[in-house]
């Protein structure tokens, strides 16, 4: 007999449906699954043999193969064990034909323990909202009903294979298979961190500020101690909200990479991302065997630090060329290829030399010249051509640190941002460009027009300092972005200047300590 399932693979953080067909014939008894699936879904065979014994059938001993279609493309995941199940009971006539009619409304998704209890799977946010428009009723697990809700689809939740067979015959009433919605208790004891506990560091904060409001990458150098990770871990509380597309986006990846649950908070805050420096290349942009988003995207629209930036292996940097230029991360193999959303805020911070102390008025440093320029040469001048503000982060002083009156507050410089932001939306709205660092070359010859007198900076400044014709529009996105806090509808030459302030390492290639 042959039974149709309903399913749904990935491709990418998009997903597409599939068909589950199961044939039952007479022969030898095995269980063959062809369709170009993957390991994960070929090992899916002795997980679903188990389960439907031990959730109380008989397995048919016969020739059973089951075929994903399209089978033209690659299947993986173990969402298939439930409608591989579903199927073979539907072949083997353990089901009733009022069960099986119901079966064409569903789309199963969900991997089976071998006592035939439902667990949870990757990227079923992005296959569910493939198939929003279909007027399934979605089967998923427990573990997946932070997705489901996120999906707007219908969906039920059996706890077992069993408990879905007998929901299917009528023996269980709906409620059986639906759990209700309990908020995490992680959501409610985060506290955020303040910009007012930084002490001193005002040009870094408004270096900050600037950056949030337009999107702007950021280096920070500094000797040891002089607040550059607190600065970067209170980034994230003066970004703007996110808006419901980019919850969306930022979901959909990390249900691609079955983070959904352990890190829910990630739906309603925009991510931020601080791998260690030993982190390989394939793990900060993405990809394997089997291609998987990386540290990269899961910093979309939302924060990549990058702590002791020139620790990083030269060719981990490198990586970070393409997602800073174009917002995306191409990853090609051999029967495919992928593209994952990259569009982040890169926050980096570095110390002037291997040791820390390079202009330290207390600490001798003790490094050699060629441990200096071995040091700061991983980071490539195309790279440094992608980060549009450089501060240099001075010893706090005890007057600072000792200093009673609180700065400006989180809340104080985030209502700015939000204002600034706004402007931008209006600017941009109808077009892809979401903030002023994305700009395209029409969108900067629009909305960057120079004040009289620019001419003269800007070419000073370029021969002075050897800038790029990259680095000339960064220049101008970012005066953009100084306007736009200011209120200002054109940018003036003070807008230029300040700019031009935060780009010391076009000029020595490092500052001076």
């Amino acid at each position: 007999m042959l039974s149709n399932i309903r399913s749904c693979a990935l491709r990418g953080i998009d997903g597409f449906e599939v068909t589950v067909e199961v044939d039952i014939s007479s022969g030898m008894p095995t269980l063959s699954v062809v369709g170009l699936p993957d390991a994960e879904v070929k090992e899916s065979k002795d997980r679903v043999v188990a389960a439907v014994r031990n959730s109380g059938f008989d397995f048919p001993l016969k020739r059973i193969t089951v075929n994903l279609s399209p089978a033209e493309l690659r299947k993986s995941g173990t969402q298939f064990d439930l409608p591989i199940a579903a199927g073979i009971l539907a072949a083997a006539g353990a089901l009733s034909e009022t069960a099986v009619k119901k079966l064409q409304n569903l789309l199963l998704l969900g991997e089976l323990a071998l006592d035939g209890t439902l667990r949870p799977c990757a990227g079923v946010l992005p296959m569910l909202i493939s198939v929003k428009d279909k007027n399934y009723t979605a089967v998923i697990a427990p573990d997946n009903l932070l997705e489901g809700r996120a999906s707007g689809v219908p969906f039920i939740t059996p706890r077992t294979l069993r408990d879905l067979a007998d929901w299917l015959e009528g023996r269980q009433p709906d409620e059986s298979v639906q759990i209700a919605y309990v908020p995490p208790a992680e959501e409610e004891a985060e506290i955020p961190l303040d910009f007012s506990d930084v002490k001193g560091q005002a040009v870094a904060k408004r270096a900050l500020e600037i950056a949030a409001a337009g999107g702007h990458n950021v280096l920070m150098i500094g000797l040891p101690g002089t607040g550059k990770s607190m600065l970067a871990k209170r980034f994230p509380y003066i970004l703007p909200p996110l808006s419901d597309e980019e919850a969306l986006e930022i979901t959909k990846i990390y249900s691609v990479c079955n983070l959904i649950g352990k890190t829910s908070k990630r739906l309603t805050q925009r991510p931020f991302r601080d791998p260690h420096h030993t982190i390989s290349d394939v793990a900060l942009i993405g990809g394997g065997t089997n291609p998987r988003p990386g540290e990269v995207s899961l910093a979309h629209n939302g924060v990549l630090f990058l702590d002791e930036f020139a620790e990083f292996s030269r060719a981990t940097l490198e990586v970070l060329r393409q997602p800073l230029e174009n917002g995306r991360v191409t990853i090609s193999r051999a029967k495919e290829t992928v593209t994952y959303p990259a569009r982040f805020t890169l926050l980096a911070a570095m110390n002037p030399c291997p040791c820390g102390h390079l202009g330290d008025p207390h600490k001798a440093c003790t490094c050699t010249p060629v441990q200096i320029n071995r040091y700061r040469s991983k980071i490539s001048g195309p790279l440094l051509d992608r980060i549009d503000l450089t501060v240099q982060l001075n010893p706090v002083t005890y007057g600072d640190w000792n200093k009673t009156a609180e700065g400006e507050t989180s809340a104080q410089i985030r209502a700015r941002v939000i204002a600034a932001r706004q402007r931008q939306q209006e600017r941009f709205k109808g077009t892809a460009t979401t903030a002023n660092a994305f700009m395209t070359q029409k969108q900067i010859k629009e909305f960057c027009k120079l004040p009289e007198g620019a001419d003269a900076i800007l070419e000073a400044a370029m021969r002075k300092f050897g800038l790029s014709a990259r680095s000339l529009d960064k220049v101008l996105k970012t005066a953009r972005t100084i306007a736009d806090l200011e209120g200002k509808n054109h940018i003036e030459n003070a807008h230029l200047i300040e700019v031009l302030q935060y780009r010391p390492l076009d000029r020595k290639g490092v500052p001076d300590l």
